[in-house]
């Protein structure tokens, strides 16, 4: 009997990092997916936030949430909508980013005071923070790295004094950040190289 107890919890730790690596797959073909067509990945944002938009609007039509829960939403997805307007380059430094983050937690905040006092059943729960909350933040999250490999235009801001378009772009290339760098770090410290030997 207790043998299958501890058989159990070894196959849940084997489930749990067999879950992580397909996450961390997915998300990895997903920003590479972003990287190379970011005109569809903004498409596809201003879509989600249409749709969380309609969402919320349903909830407000025909559930009775509270007004400041709903209305908060709907200001945090403005302010998300206010991003794609220079989308892929987002500046993380920016104020609409900060307003947005700010935002985003505030919303989380109030989310998290409402669902606490009263109750809904956990699906219920699940898909307000799913379709609401998550989707289009996540969808951002994994568009921070796009903005690498653009290539350069004339109408870029990030740009020193004194170099070219083309300069800038790539003494900018060399210094790669979002999710795709994290996952390049983790592919060269974790994994080992094999060296060819002809």
């Amino acid at each position: 009997m207790w043998f299958l107890f501890i058989l159990s919890w070894v196959a849940t730790l084997v489930q749990v990092c067999f879950v992580t690596l397909a996450l961390a797959a997915g998300l990895y073909y997903l920003a590479e997916l972003v990287e190379e067509y970011t005109v569809m990945t903004k498409k596809v944002i201003r879509w989600l936030i249409i749709i969380t938009v309609f969402t919320y609007i349903g909830l407000i039509l025909f559930e009775e949430m509270p007004k400041m829960l709903t209305f908060t939403g709907l200001a945090t997805v403005c302010f998300y909508s206010l991003l794609l307007s220079n989308f892929p380059f987002i500046d993380v430094m920016s104020p609409i980013f900060i307003i947005s983050c700010i935002m985003l937690f505030a919303n989380h905040y109030i989310a998290f005071q409402y669902f606490t006092e009263e109750w809904y059943p956990f699906a219920e729960v699940l898909a307000y923070f799913t379709l609401c909350l998550w989707l289009v933040p996540f969808a951002f999250f994994v568009s921070l790295s796009a903005n690498d490999n653009v290539l350069p235009t004339t109408t870029t801001s990030h740009q020193p004094a004194g170099q070219d378009v083309v300069s800038s772009y790539f003494n900018k290339k060399s210094k790669r950040n979002g999710l795709l760098s994290i996952f390049d770090y983790c592919k060269e410290t974790f994994i080992p190289q094999r060296d060819k030997r002809f």
